[in-house]
């Protein structure tokens, strides 16, 4: 009678022992990931403000936070490895008032859509290889802010029409009354 009873045992006691000792691992250490920059402009706070909004914008970035307090998280370049893998580039910007005008700190940080047994999917950080485009965008922060005309690079700008000027006052047409014969 004991001899069923043995597999089952053994089946609990392994199983016991893989839930006390845990299967989960530990999450990565990101610690060295990202790469950081800083630039400081000669700006107030609020100037700098709506120059970074405006040309993260034309830069085409996916702004997720534009907190008023100075800070903006923006995502570029998302992309696929191997038709399957999503990857992207997280892009995030403080600004910190100063007594000589405004600083821009710039973090990037290559990121990865992933999931694990154990854990719910998202984003996963990576470490960050280039940061060109963070980069260029406190140059033209800086530009902007200068007063430099900064146009979006490989965007035409497109040429005139050939239709009505804005400008001229649209012409008056005389409005038919209602009750002819065939408005019914």
């Amino acid at each position: 009678m004991t001899r069923p009873y043995i597999p089952i045992a053994i089946v609990l006691v392994l199983f016991a022992a893989g839930v006390l000792t845990g299967c989960a691992r530990a999450a990565r250490d990101t610690a060295g990931f990202a790469m950081t920059d800083s630039a400081t402009v000669n700006a107030d706070f609020v100037d700098t403000w709506d120059a970074m909004r405006a040309e993260l914008r034309q830069m085409g970035f996916d702004l997720y936070t534009r907190d008023l307090r100075g800070l903006f998280v923006a995502y570029a370049d998302e992309r696929r490895d191997f038709f399957v893998l999503p990857r992207r580039t997280q892009h995030t910007f403080v600004l910190e008032e100063e007594a000589g005008g405004t600083r821009i700190t710039a973090e990037t940080i290559e990121q990865v859509y992933g999931v694990t047994l154990l854990t719910y999917p998202g984003w996963h950080d990576r470490p960050a290889t280039d940061n060109a485009a963070a980069l260029e965008a406190m140059d033209r922060v800086q530009a902007r802010l200068e007063g430099e005309p900064v146009e979006p690079d490989g965007v035409e700008t497109p040429p005139p029409s050939g239709f009505e000027d804005l400008t001229d006052p649209p012409e008056e047409v005389q409005a038919e009354p209602f009750g002819e014969p065939g408005l019914e």
